[in-house]
Formats: structure tokens, C-alpha cells, sequence
């Protein structure tokens, strides 16, 4: 199994049907009548010839919610497209933005567009059924990868341009700065930020420079931000004199926000997870021993757990087909057929 593939499917089951096919598509009804939710990715002439629609599946389950992630709202010109997340990240101004630092626009090294939409995906589900626990009825819903991306950086890059007429031009000015950058100190980088006056003030006298706390140019919010470039070039200067171990422990008791730029490796250590036990270890049965990250959210009263490992492709056809009221004799033509696979 692809590590990626690891990291996405923990305490989730593996069923394969072949919805090209009638049986696999009543296989699939039989399974919405008793399901919630029925998501996808398909584009929407692919999901009506499967039967994903929420028209099709609602005539099984008038209370069901149909969730689809699509590259681009279905009723633009842009719809019927396939969408990754490179294509995303440059059709929404994110890579352009690398700019500012490059000089040239650069993909962002995450798939950020991929995880942003998911992340939207699940809210948008989980506010249809709190809609549904009041009115009883489904619904469609549609989350397109482009739109919420662009939402998601035009919040704070929208700037001059929320305004009509506009008040300036888009690109928030303290994020747009090619001097907003982790510093480097003796021994590596360090990220470093005095945002509020009292941040500030409390910075002066933490790295021994207290006439800061009376210059002019960085003395309010306000100041700072219209003197942005010099501010941030200030804090580059400041860093460049202390190791991120000796700058740690000069503001380990402050309010400064601040931290030492953390390579991949070093997360694998960091004092922070390992105090929390972020980092998990687990024996899979075809994979052998793995690392895996805890759910980094908690809850108080229902506690989360790793109750399956990621599992093999159809590894709970028959399982799941069982719940749907299928008999094993049905479920074994259903394999012979090739509609479902069954791996064990």
C-alpha cells in the first residue's frame, strides 16, 4: 500500500461493487437505504451514468444526503473539466503568489487545494445532516475545488478590492513581502513574530534594543504595518545574532509568538508530540509495523480511537453486502460476477 494511501484511510472498510452494472447499482441502492450520506468525486456526467445523483439515489432514501467534490461549480463553463491539485493551485492566484519570494509563481510543496476542499467537504456534510435532524429531508450538496479554494484565499487577499469603488488593489500587504520569511540565526531558521503593541514592547526590552519600544515607525499596529518591509527586515537582523536554541530561551516566558522552523525529520522528535503521543505505531497485517498520527482533535465525552487499520481493496465486500440484507449465496454471485471483489 502507498504510504498515502496509509495516511488517508484509517477506521474506514473497503467495498468493491461495479456500478457500470444493474446488480452493482442495486447493491449500491440496497446500501443507501440504510446510509446517511452517499459522497463523491465524480464530474456529473460520469456520476448520472453510475447512478450518483441525488435524484437517483433520494427515489432509495428521501432522507439521504448526496455530497459530490467537484473540480469547478457543475453549471459553469469550467464544470465538465478534471481538476488536480497543481491545476488548482494556479487557477486560483496561490501560486502566483509565490512570486513575492521566487519571482516566479511556484506550487505550494502540499497538496493544499486537495486537503483545503476536504476539509470544507466534511463541513458542508456535517451541517446538512444538523439541517436534516430538523427537517427530516435530504439534500444535494456541491463542493467544488476551485471556488473554495478561491474563497479561501481571497479572505484576507480581496484587500483594496472589497471595496466598491475599490480602495486599493487586492493582495494583503503584510503577507504579500518578500522580507516575511523565517529568519536565519546562527544554527538555522527561526520564526518570529511581536504582532501586538504590547508584543512589541515586551520584544525591545526581551533582545536588548528597548529604544524600539519608542520608535515611531514601529510603534502602533498601524505603524508597523505601513513600514512593513523595514519591520520584518529589523526582525531578520535581530534573529541572525542568537542560535534558535539561545532565541527559544530568551522568549520561553514571554507572550512573543515564536518558534524554531521544523524540518520534516524534527517532527518526528518534537517535544510538543511526543509530550501529546501524536505519534502512533501499529502493526498491519500485509504491512508490517507503521507510524500514523493520532486525531489531532479531542473530545471529552466520546474519545477517538484506531479501531481499523487501512484496509485492502474490497477487503469488507461481503461484510458490508451482508448488512444490506444480502445472503452469502448472493454475495458469492455477486463475486463470481466480478460485481464485487472480495480480498481477505
Amino acid at each position: 500500500m502507498a504510504s498515502f494511501y496509509l495516511g488517508c484511510n484509517r477506521n474506514k472498510r473497503s467495498i468493491v461493487l461495479d456500478l457500470k452494472s444493474d446488480t452493482g447499482r442495486d447493491a449500491l441502492y440496497a446500501l443507501v437505504k440504510k446510509s446517511d450520506v452517499v459522497l463523491h468525486n465524480f464530474r456529473t456526467a460520469p456520476a448520472k451514468r453510475l447512478g450518483l445523483t441525488y435524484a437517483q439515489l433520494s427515489e432509495a432514501n428521501p432522507s439521504i444526503i448526496c455530497a459530490a467534490a467537484y473540480g469547478y461549480r457543475a453549471d459553469g463553463p469550467m464544470g465538465p473539466r478534471a481538476a488536480y491539485d497543481d491545476i488548482i493551485q494556479a487557477g486560483t492566484g496561490m501560486a502566483a503568489l509565490q512570486s513575492v519570494i521566487d519571482g516566479e509563481p511556484r506550487f505550494v510543496p502540499s497538496v493544499v487545494a486537495d486537503k483545503t476542499t476536504s476539509q470544507a467537504f466534511t463541513i458542508t456534510i456535517l451541517a446538512a445532516l444538523v439541517e436534516r435532524e430538523r427537517s427530516g429531508v435530504g439534500q444535494d450538496i456541491e463542493v467544488p475545488m476551485f471556488e473554495t479554494l478561491v474563497a479561501n484565499v481571497m479572505v484576507e487577499h480581496l484587500f483594496g478590492e472589497t471595496f466598491l469603488p475599490a480602495v486599493g488593489t487586492a493582495g494583503y500587504k503584510r503577507i504579500l513581502n518578500s522580507e516575511r520569511r523565517p529568519y536565519r540565526t546562527k544554527d538555522g531558521f527561526f520564526a518570529l513574530l511581536p504582532y501586538t503593541d504590547g508584543h512589541w514592547q515586551e520584544f525591545s526590552i526581551k533582545v536588548g534594543r528597548p529604544e524600539l519600544g519608542e520608535d515611531q515607525r514601529f510603534l502602533t499596529l498601524q505603524s508597523r504595518l505601513k513600514h512593513v518591509e523595514e519591520y520584518y527586515a529589523l526582525l531578520g537582523e535581530i534573529a541572525a545574532t542568537r542560535t534558535n536554541s539561545e532565541r527559544s530561551a530568551l522568549l520561553a516566558d514571554s507572550s512573543i509568538p515564536h518558534g524554531p522552523v521544523n524540518t520534516l525529520e524534527d517532527l518526528l522528535d518534537d517535544e510538543q508530540l511526543k509530550a501529546t503521543v501524536f505519534w502512533k505505531e501499529v502493526k498491519h497485517p500485509t504491512e508490517g509495523q507503521l507510524r500514523t498520527t493520532d486525531v489531532p482533535q479531542r473530545f471529552s465525552r466520546t474519545p477517538t480511537e484506531l479501531k481499523r487499520l487501512p484496509p485492502l481493496l474490497g477487503e469488507h465486500s461481503a461484510e458490508v453486502l451482508r448488512e444490506a440484507g444480502y445472503s452469502d449465496e448472493d454475495i458469492a454471485e455477486l463475486i463470481d460476477s466480478g460485481v464485487t471483489v472480495q480480498h481477505l
